[in-house]
């Protein structure tokens, strides 16, 4: 018997291809040997890839049967939505040829595609806030773990700001608005199997609040061998051996799982028309009243199915993915899509302006017509990863905002980098901990104190990269509001009261330590060498 070899390699991003080393993979029999030699006596080598793709679909789909029959009875009709989810992605996967992307295709959108905030905001707001407001539902993607930042469970349960977390803030955000307009605003978690448990678990504490919160869950999908491109799971389980044998397929999967919830249906029962989507972690996307009433009475009448908000490059951004025109509809491209030869033109802040912010208003009646019809396109996106073993494994995603081309009448509108708050680090921790916020509902504001309206530039080094670590090495936090930028490498700590200004750069040697003591003010400072503190 003859075996097949299949090897995946990263070619310009997220595109693949299979280099097939003659024979075959996990058959037996005399059939599969005579299909291959048939193939290989016709004309190329096009037909013999197809064969060893329907062959490998063949032994995917036999593997994913064998881990579909140990899902509990309880289990089993979820589990199979989720397989068979999996399935469909996996078969575009191997359908993908070259990049994505033809660069020649790629236009500067339209004027008139994407809309300054300014000028939506100049219509104002409706005589009737209530009325829009009903009309729509907040959903928060709540799928990450904490584990960057060194903390167990969801991220959306760290501290940020006088001890409430993301969760908190985004529930007294909704309230306010609930009890200011007097409305019926729900929020709904998308969940991941990874954040699900903790997140229930925690959400008694807001049974009083005036907010309806429901979750859902993110699908489930088994990450897969990169060489033999099958399942590493042996079963449904997630425990022991099979810990890292799953993934959350990324938030491209809010389509499929919101409709296969039945929040959906719901929701358009309940008169219910947008959603706006965004990560839990951007404290800037809050609920903006001018946005939601250019949804929902649009100024040419055409209602607009998507609308993703977009932001002005800075240097830090040069990565975000961006909106273009690409074949006369709008459409996100990201760096992973972008052949290599083309990434520095990519990069560049004049050429390409703006990125996305990854906070979405989307029409649910468009979801629900696009999902029905299998008819919402998302590239695919191959993240390589490595098991704690040592195995190599690719998990196959999506993106959300790369289904805007499916949309009618799309539209990208350029929001203030306000509305772009989003906190990855612990360096954005300590901006949003600082007073160059104050914090009111939920909301936080730049301070009216601040001269500028950027945010200062602060890296923070490894030994503050968790947050137990970092905390510990602020007694307080500094005053920033004349801050520009902060570098600070090695064991250093801060007393309280410091005040930073300007330029300040703080760099502890190996072996040395740095206690920036109490009530210190630093401008336009280099620290270096090393300086401690001792209790006389």
């Amino acid at each position: 018997m003859c075996k097949l070899f299949i090897f995946v390699e990263r070619v310009e991003g997220i595109q693949t291809v299979l280099r097939l080393n003659l024979v075959l993979c996990h058959t037996n029999g005399r059939n599969k040997d005579i299909n291959l030699s048939k193939a290989m006596s016709q004309d190329g080598a096009s037909q013999f890839q197809e064969v060893i793709r329907q062959e490998l679909e063949l032994s995917v789909k036999k593997e994913l049967e064998k881990i579909l029959v140990t899902a509990p009875s309880h289990e089993f009709e979820h589990t199979k939505k989720d397989l068979d989810g999996f399935r469909k992605l996996f078969h575009r996967f191997l359908q993908e040829k070259g990049p994505s992307v033809d660069w020649g295709k790629i236009q500067r959108p339209p004027e008139d595609s994407i809309q300054p905030y300014e000028k939506i905001k100049a219509r104002g707001l409706p005589d009737n806030v209530s009325s829009v407001l009903n009309k729509l539902v907040v959903v928060k993607l709540n799928g990450g773990l904490g584990t960057s930042m060194g903390c167990k469970g969801p991220k959306s349960l760290i501290g940020v700001r006088n001890e409430n977390t993301f969760l908190d803030l985004t529930v007294q955000q909704i309230e306010h608005l609930n009890k200011t307009y007097n409305t019926d605003v729900p929020l709904v978690l998308m969940n991941s199997f990874n954040t699900d448990e903790d997140t229930k678990k925690i959400l008694q504490k807001y049974s009083h609040c005036r907010v309806k919160i429901y979750t859902f869950n993110q699908s489930r999908y088994p990450r897969i061998n990169k060489e033999s491109l099958l399942p590493v799971a042996k079963d449904v389980s997630y425990s022991g051996e099979n810990t890292e044998a799953w993934y959350p397929p990324g938030h491209g999967d809010i389509y499929a799982s919101f409709y296969n919830s039945g929040l959906l249906d719901i929701f358009i029962g309940e008169g219910k028309e947008y959603i706006f989507v965004s990560n839990i972690d951007n404290l800037g996307a809050t609920v903006d009243l001018y946005i939601l009433n250019h949804l929902m009475n649009p100024p040419n009448g055409k209602p607009c199915e998507f609308v993703m908000e977009v932001t002005n490059k800075t240097r830090a951004d040069v990565k975000g993915g961006t909106l273009t025109q690409y074949e006369g509809k709008l459409r996100l491209v990201e760096i992973a899509q972008v052949p290599k030869a083309h990434v520095d033109e990519f990069k560049s802040v004049s050429k390409f302006k703006i990125f996305n912010t990854n906070n979405l208003w989307i029409s649910l009646a468009a979801v629900k017509r696009l999902q029905e019809k299998n008819a919402i396109d998302m590239e695919i996106i191959v993240n390589p990863k490595t098991l704690d073993g040592g195995l190599n494994v690719i998990q196959l995603e999506t993106a959300v905002g790369a289904a805007i081309k499916s949309f009618e009448n799309s539209l990208g509108i350029n929001v203030p980098r306000s509305r772009f708050l989003p906190v990855k680090t612990t360096s954005d921790l300590l901006l949003v901990m600082s007073n160059l916020y104050s914090l009111n509902a939920g909301s936080l504001t730049m301070s009216e104190k601040r001269e500028f309206p950027t945010v200062p530039l602060v890296k923070l080094g490894s030994s503050f990269t968790k947050v137990q670590d970092y905390l510990r090495r602020f007694e307080s936090i500094p005053d920033m509001l004349e801050l520009d930028h902060l570098t600070v490498s090695g064991d250093v700590t801060f007393g309280k009261n410091v005040s930073l200004k300007g330029t300040v750069i703080i760099i502890a040697n190996h072996g040395d330590r740095i206690d920036i003591p109490p009530g210190a003010v630093l401008e336009n400072k280099i620290v270096s060498g090393n300086l401690r503190i001792l209790d006389h």
